[in-house]
């Protein structure tokens, strides 16, 4: 049986920030700005973006500055970047949420905690900030992107990831979403974000599995789309 070849996606560049962007057929009901993580790229999570549109939404991933097509080096400008991003979505989907994977989970929280236009954020194995700053300081670990270390650790070191989370509420709809077995941030990171985190919010921790296994589980993603589209709708 053949199917027919997915549309691709519209690519284009904003401010620097190359992006990829997936629209359904009809008028979105919503859309979700997609944010890898650290060493990734936007085409890493177009399984998601194409999930995406099957369910109504559109869908934009972009590269972060220092990775990918994007322009500059990642810093203490990430958080307007994402900003500078959803305006792109903003003008094509009438409501806004966010899909981040560890670097940019911490990413989706803390620029929807500063954005009244995001109604949900999906957050998968989210990176707390003193793991990223020890990332960042590890001599031991080599970076695979381009970064401001020096700007990177002084926004990091005045952020904190909980503090983002717990201000989400009541706007906001969040879904934190790990793996048991994740080999790079423990999953009572996420339980502990739930904790702090006011309704509506959801967490969903799957037995074994490793740091990247639940960014590309159909089902799983099927349990995100769900929950945006419910946010979206309202």
């Amino acid at each position: 049986m053949r199917h027919e070849t997915p549309a691709p996606p519209e690519l284009g560049i904003h401010h620097g920030l190359a992006y990829a962007l997936f629209v359904p057929e009809g008028e979105p009901i919503g859309g979700v700005v997609i944010l890898h993580g650290a060493g990734s790229c936007k085409e890493s999570h177009f399984d998601f973006a194409r999930a995406a549109r099957v369910y109504g939404l559109a869908a934009l991933a972009f590269d972060a500055r220092g990775h990918g097509n994007s322009e500059g080096v990642f810093g203490d400008g990430a958080i307007d970047d994402v900003h500078s991003i959803c305006d792109v979505l903003a003008a094509r989907a009438p409501r806004l949420a966010l899909r981040g994977s560890s670097m940019g989970g911490f990413c989706a929280i803390n620029a929807a905690a500063a954005d009244e236009r995001v109604a949900a954020v999906v957050a998968i194995c989210p990176a707390p900030e003193d793991l990223l700053l020890r990332a960042l300081r590890s001599e031991e670990r080599e970076l695979e992107f381009e970064v401001d270390q020096a700007a990177a650790e002084r926004w990091l070191e005045r952020t904190s990831l909980s503090d983002a989370a717990a201000a989400l509420s009541p706007r906001a709809a969040l879904l934190l979403m790990h793996a048991r077995e994740d080999e790079q941030i423990p999953y009572t990171v996420s339980q502990e974000l739930h904790a702090v985190a006011g309704e509506p919010k959801r967490l969903i921790v799957v037995p074994g599995g490793h740091h990247r296994s639940i960014q590309h589980d159909g089902e799983l993603q099927g349990e995100s789309l769900r929950f945006l589209t419910r946010a979206l709708r309202g």
